[in-house]
Parts: structure tokens; sequence; C-alpha cells
């Protein structure tokens, strides 16, 4: 009998590996402690791929080569740990697609930034007529992509859950954006473990290959001694002036590499905001050392147009602008996103706390905010943290009640910002639906006004 692959979820990562994994002769078995949706279990029947779901059977421990594990199962469930008790590698769906691609892998990660940063080199690269294909986090597999064919170039933004479980990848460029404290829960709340996951970027990486981070992140300059690979390391900041990498002059925007530079005024950027000023310099690095013309890259940054759920204008009511920042789950995303936005903020925030320090948000807060609305179902810690900082503290769990509230409390030129700082699944199964009805509420004041 052959020694098959065993996946475990199947989601978009277990999906396609098992397509990938058909594609090269394994034999495969799905596994799902969940419902598998109706459209997946179509797509595997179509392909004739064994499945289960509603729990893991003892077919998953029999004739078993390889496991491929969805991101979000944890690595310290039984299940796992039996695997390698038996010395059965357990990788990632990035891991195992790598093995089958001549592509050249750019990956990007980071606490923040990192869905904008894949979205604008994407467009940078996809614009200016490289073969390129956008995978990883972001939605859409890269075994999936690779399964249709292989493309020259892939830009694979990617989770530290991704990275914990890559092995032999190597990542041609690696970005790094920042590193705050997120997902401490999957690493005995230990910021080190953390950081040490996000490094594992430069692991492989030869003198070849090109390591790109920021140097005003502090996180990651203190855990520098973590890269592990011989990469050139390009730094961007806005706080210095570089001789190499990218930083500012003024209002312009250099990117200094060996007989590859580029210059334009940060008012030409399409995406508002420092953070955004920092995406753009790590994408424009890695456009550069892929040899985009300046020409193209000067246009791509000036015409992107960001992914929904990411400070998303959503309209503007009698003067009061209404933001969808629902991506928005950690502390430092909405310390960004307070930060970027114009006018006094009536500010939306809550859902499933992860452990936030909210203490980083204090001076801002105090600065721009007027008025908090609390959307989520345990409102208690928000309440204590922020009550010495704003006057007018709400708690609202339905959407359109709380976006009828802000708008009631909103003067002109104010700024109504959804930006939760929190996990969605007390309310939504996801940032994405809790957006939507942000913005479905929001629509609907609009045509009752």
């Amino acid at each position: 009998m052959n020694l098959k692959l065993v996946i475990l979820g199947a989601g978009e990562s277990g999906i396609g590996s098992a397509i990938l994994a058909k594609s090269k002769g394994w034999d495969v078995l799905v596994s799902d402690s969940g419902i598998i949706p109706e459209e997946r279990v179509s797509e595997l029947n179509s392909l004739s791929i064994p499945y289960e779901m509603q729990g893991h059977s003892k077919l998953v421990f029999e004739n078993v080569a390889m496991v491929i594990k969805s991101p979000g199962i944890p690595d310290d469930i039984p299940l796992i740990k039996k695997f390698e008790d038996c010395d059965i590698p357990v990788i990632s769906e990035i891991e195992f697609a790598s093995r089958y691609s001549k592509g050249k892998l750019i990956g990007i990660s980071g606490s923040n930034g990192k869905t904008t940063t894949s979205l604008l080199l994407y467009h940078i690269l996809k614009n200016s007529g490289y073969d390129v294909a956008l995978v990883g986090n972001i939605g859409y597999s890269f075994a999936r992509a690779l399964a249709e064919r292989d493309y020259d170039y892939y830009v694979i933004e990617l989770s530290s859950f991704q990275l914990d479980r890559m092995y032999d990848a190597v990542l041609h460029i690696a970005i790094l954006l920042n590193i705050t404290p997120d997902h401490l829960d999957r690493y005995k709340y230990s910021i080190g473990n953390y950081s040490r996951s996000k490094f594992r970027l430069t692991r492989n990486q030869t003198a070849g290959d090109y390591f790109i981070y920021c140097k005003d992140d502090h996180l990651t300059q203190e855990y520098m001694s973590c890269k592990v690979g011989e990469a050139k390391c390009i730094p961007f900041s806005i706080c210095e002036k570089l001789n190499y990498g990218a930083s500012l002059k003024g209002q312009y925007l250099n990117i200094n590499l060996t007989q590859k530079n580029f210059k334009m005024t940060i008012d030409e950027l399409a995406i508002i905001g420092k953070h955004n000023v920092y995406n753009s310099m790590a994408a424009g690095i890695a456009a550069k050392l892929i040899d985009v013309r300046n020409e193209n890259l000067r246009d791509c940054l000036s015409d992107f147009q960001n992914d929904p759920h990411r400070l998303e204008e959503v309209s503007v009511i009698q003067d009061v602008t209404f933001i969808n920042d629902s991506k928005a789950t950690n502390v430092n995303s909405v310390w960004f996103a307070l930060e970027s936005v114009p006018g006094r903020v009536i500010w939306l925030v809550g859902g499933v706390d992860k452990g936030n320090d909210y203490s980083e948000l204090f001076d801002l807060v105090q600065k721009k905010v007027k008025t908090i609305i609390c959307i989520g179902e345990d409102n208690e810690k928000l309440l204590a943290e922020f009550k010495n900082f704003v006057s007018e503290i709400y708690c609202e769990n339905d959407m359109d009640k709380a976006v009828k509230l802000a708008k009631s409390v909103a003067s002109e030129n104010d700024t109504v910002l959804l930006s939760p700082a929190c996990a969605s699944f007390d309310c939504y199964s996801n940032y994405e639906e809790r957006g939507d009805e942000f913005k479905k509420a929001v629509n609907n004041l609009d045509g009752n006004v």
C-alpha cells in the first residue's frame, strides 16, 4: 500500500494542498474536525479526493508519510504531538508547495501591514508585466495557484502560524514590516517566541537573497540576532536618512540601492498614513530588486487601491467620514488607524480581547477620540482602560444601532472609525463579516439622511 499524505483542515490551504498533491501523484486524505462547507465537499468529490469531517478517524495514522497542517490548528494539541512522536513530518501548505515550484518566492510578514504590502507589491509587479501570483495568508493558497501552473514570482503573505511549519522553503526576498505583541497565546505569552517565529522568514536564505526590514521597529532591531540566513539586509526608515535602503528626505521617499535609485513625494502615494509610507518603502525596495522601472513603480504607488476592511472609506454623510478598519484586530493596527484619520474620532472598538495592552493608545486616544462606542459582548476591560481619557463611552452590540449612535454624536468634519483592536468571533464569523455589517449600516444611514 502506498504511503499517503494527510491534510488536516479543509480550508483554502488544505483544499489547495489536496489539489496539488493529487496532481503530483500522492494518495491523499483530507481530515477536518468540523463540518466541511458544501462547496469544498463538491470540489473534493469532483477530484475523487477522500475526506472525512467532524472528527479525525484512525485513518489519519495509517500508512502516513507526511502531514500538512492548517495554520489555524495549534501546534501543541495531542493529535500533532502524536504525529511528531512517530517521526511523521508535519509541515505547512507553503512548505509543501515550495518543493514543487521553480519560481522566486517573496515572503511578507509583520504584525501589521502585511496584507497591504502584499497587495501593493503584487499590483506593482503585475502592472509592470511580470508573471506573478498573489498567495498565502491573503486568501488564495500557494498550492492551488501552483497546481494550475508555476509562476515566475510569488508574492506570499505569511502569518507567523505559516512560518512555524516552514523548514526548507527559501525566500528570495523576505520582508519583515514590524513586530508587535499579537497571538501571544500561541507562543506561551512570550514576545521572544513570537519574534523568533517572524524571523523564520530568513531561514535558508543565501548571499544571493534579500532581507528587507524596518530599522525604526525596536523589536525587530532587538531580535535581529534571530536572523539565521545569509541574505543581504536592506533597511527602511522614516526616522533617519539612509545611504542604503529607503528613507525620507523632507517630503520625498528615497530608495537608494546600488545603481537602483528611486524618488517620489509622499503626497503622491495612493495610501495615507505613516504606516503606509513604511509599506510603500518595503514594496518599493522589493520592486527595485526585481528591476521594476521607475516610471512603472511611481505609477503603481500612485494608483493603488487597498484591500477592503483596511482603512476603507465607506461614505461621507453630512461632512462626517465613515471608515471601515475591521481588519485592525490588534492594538498596533488601531494606533496606525487613529494616527492616520482626520478630525475628531468616534471610535467603534471591541470584540474578543486577545490579552491587549491598550496603554500605547492612551495619548493618541486622549488627543483625537471624542467618543468611544464599545461593540463587543464583554466591554468591562475597555471601559476600565479608557474611562479616564474619554468622557463619552457607550456600549452597543448591534452594529446598526452603534452606527446610528455614532452619527448622532458626530459633528462636522468628525470621523467615525470602526477599528476594533479585537477578534470578531464573539458576534461575527470573521472580520470581513463585521466590516460588511458596518458598511451595510452606514449605507442604510446614508439612505435615511
